[in-house]
């Protein structure tokens, strides 16, 4: 069973030509809601590709909240551990410009954790069972869950987004982080530009305790890092239409299979193929793809 610990949003998304100045107004070329949120994208990524997989989560008295949970449970996710808080749902506002996008969260709901919540949502978890968490939950959730987890002897995923500090009651209990290339910059202090850049930046996620590393790298693909062996996933070539929700497709997917027993460079190269799929639609969760059309995606290369 995969388990993932994290934020439900409603995505509030608007296509510009071009990004306003300040002080500009401007007209949307299109806008339109759409179900979000790291958490829930990675839920929903490990169940449309045919992952068992429970959300832990928070969502408002509103009918956002309402319509958010309804939908897990449509892809296929276990949501009975995600709860309802006195607060709003979470949003998230989406600015999308020529297929790359600039977003604005506002918590509500998602910061209205407590450790009961991971307790409850935790409880049937066993060893051998998965663990993925993000930063947009309040930090002491995620230190308590990823200790709690390792008590259980599961394997833990963060993925350190938005990029802060992490703490290192946090760190030792991470199995795999998975940070973007500007996340592992801010973590690291190191701009990946080369291979010599590539192995400090590796080095220094490995000091502050992780013990493996998954960095993705937008267009230019990804690199999967177990000790001193680093290994590049090749992007996949398509045309972008929209790149939000690529990420936790990857980290969805490549948990999936991690736990199915692929290794690691399996998974990250299966994960690329799905987050393919991601950025040529419109959307985060609705665009995640199904397991048959990665599936298509792996054999034509293969």
């Amino acid at each position: 069973m995969i388990y993932v610990l994290g934020s439900i949003n409603m995505d509030m998304v608007a296509k510009v030509a071009y990004m306003p100045a300040m002080g500009e107004t401007m007209s949307a070329d299109k806008f339109f809601l759409n179900p979000g949120g790291k958490g829930a994208n990675q839920a929903i990524a490990i169940a449309k590709l045919g992952g068992e997989v429970r959300m832990i989560g928070k969502v408002g008295p509103d009918a956002s909240g309402v319509t958010l949970k309804n939908n897990l449970i449509k892809c296929g996710v276990d949501a009975n551990y995600v709860t309802e808080s006195i607060q709003p749902t979470g949003i998230a506002m989406i600015i999308v410009e020529n297929g790359d996008n600039r977003i604005i969260l506002s918590a509500g709901a998602n910061y209205d954790f407590c450790e009961e919540d991971v307790d409850d949502g935790l409880s049937e978890a066993k060893e051998g069972d998965y663990l993925i968490m993000q930063l947009e939950i309040p930090m002491e959730t995620v230190v308590y869950a990823a200790r709690l987890a390792k008590k259980k002897k599961m394997t833990v995923i963060l993925n350190p987004a938005p990029a802060q500090t992490l703490p290192e009651s946090l760190t030792c209990n991470v199995d795999v982080i998975c940070p973007n290339e500007s996340e592992a910059e801010i973590l690291t202090g190191v701009k990946v530009t080369d291979d010599v850049s590539l192995a400090v930046t590796v080095g220094n996620l490995y000091r502050m305790g992780v013990k493996s590393a998954v960095i993705t790298m937008g267009g230019k693909g990804a690199y999967v890092c177990r000790g001193t062996d680093i290994t590049h996933i090749e992007p996949r070539k398509v045309k972008v239409v929209d790149t939000t929700g690529a990420g936790d497709t990857f980290i969805g997917a490549f948990t999936l299979k991690l736990a199915g027993g692929a290794s690691m460079e399996q998974a990250g190269r299966f994960a690329s193929a799905a987050s393919s799929v991601t950025i040529t639609r419109e959307g985060a969760a609705n665009s995640i793809p199904t397991l048959s059309e990665v599936e298509k995606i792996v054999n034509e290369k293969s």
